[in-house]
């Protein structure tokens, strides 16, 4: 992306790294029409906190049924993958997915986490050193949308990769695949990877997932702006927007969006933006998926199908693709 010209030459911002990337991100989405925000902006400590909590809503059919899926399919999905492998977990956050799989695989050379929020991804890491002693972790903090290096201590171990949750849905289709490709050169040709894929099914189940009673998906939506304004000196108020969800059946996706409550001003490191009343921030997507959609989806990125696991509601999937050579 290119620098914003307004950005060269200012004092850097004190927060993570990656600082100047995310206040242009920012400033391209409030810019845009309509505005938007990348989803992977989310997940500050407080944001990976609350969607631990969502996960666990009565709502949120989607971790509990693909921890069902993992519990009753657990060795079948393990042997799909090489033995000996070291397995990379693109945004890995909380460790309950992968230690289903890890207590099938009992020959694995390395478990590698990689998250973008490193406080919580060190947390996690840790846990798993303490609970199995013998497992190598190495966790890297880095953005699973870009290509990055593998640690060196994997030596030539075949390579695996774990990507549950969902997460795929989060991306448009276009991305997807082009992020399916990044995942198959990080790990390269003949890699195996395992990933969980929501299905498409009644409206009201899936508007009520991100739209909890409770309000928790409502606050993580809202947490962005607190990142905002923290992290890039956001102007942003507690309650000048709120949050709404809704299934988007033409283009077969949850749509999350923040709206502006009135009409108003709001200014991010010198910058100002304005909104109109009613004027909303889209800041997720969550593509659903058929079977074969998804597999003609992965198709185009140079994975091939293989064994597909699902509930007996096909509320979710879980699927084993295979690098191809491209």
């Amino acid at each position: 992306m290119t620098v914003n010209p307004r950005f060269e030459g200012a004092s850097p911002i004190a927060g993570l790294p990656d600082d100047r990337q995310f206040l242009e991100d920012v400033w391209e989405g409030l810019a845009a029409t309509p505005k938007a925000l990348p989803a992977k902006y989310f997940y500050d400590a407080a944001g990976s906190e609350l969607f631990e909590g969502i996960t666990g809503l009565a709502e949120y059919y989607p971790t509990r049924t693909e921890l069902r899926i993992l519990d009753e399919h657990g060795p079948a999905i393990a042997a799909a993958l090489p033995s000996g492998a070291a397995l990379v977990e693109f945004g890995a956050g909380s460790t309950v997915k992968v230690r289903r799989l890890l207590r099938h695989l009992r020959d694995l050379r390395a478990y590698v986490p990689v998250d973008v929020s490193g406080e919580f991804l060190t947390t996690q890491a840790e846990g798993l050193r303490s609970d199995i002693p013998g497992l190598a972790v190495e966790p890297i903090v880095a953005d699973f949308t870009r290509p990055f290096a593998l640690p060196p201590s994997i030596g030539d171990a075949p390579r695996a990769g774990f990507f549950p949750g969902s997460t795929i849905g989060n991306f448009r289709p276009d991305e997807a695949i082009r992020l399916l490709d990044t995942f198959g050169t990080i790990l390269g040709t003949g890699a195996q990877l395992i990933v969980g894929v929501d299905l498409v099914k009644d409206t009201g189940v899936l508007e009520a997932a991100y739209d909890d009673a409770s309000g928790v998906t409502a606050a993580f939506n809202l947490n962005l702006l607190t990142r905002i304004n923290r992290e890039l000196a956001g102007g942003f108020t507690n309650d000048g927007f709120r949050h709404r969800a809704f299934f988007n059946a033409a283009a077969s996706r949850i749509e999350m969006h923040l709206v502006s409550c009135e009409a108003q001003e709001i200014d991010v490191a010198g910058r100002r933006f304005g909104f109109a009343a009613g004027e909303s921030i889209h800041t997720e997507n969550s593509y659903k998926y058929s079977i074969a959609s998804f597999r003609e989806l992965a198709a185009q990125a140079g994975w091939a199908a293989g064994e597909v696991w699902t509930d007996p509601d096909a509320l979710f999937s879980v699927h084993a693709l295979r690098r191809q050579a491209v």
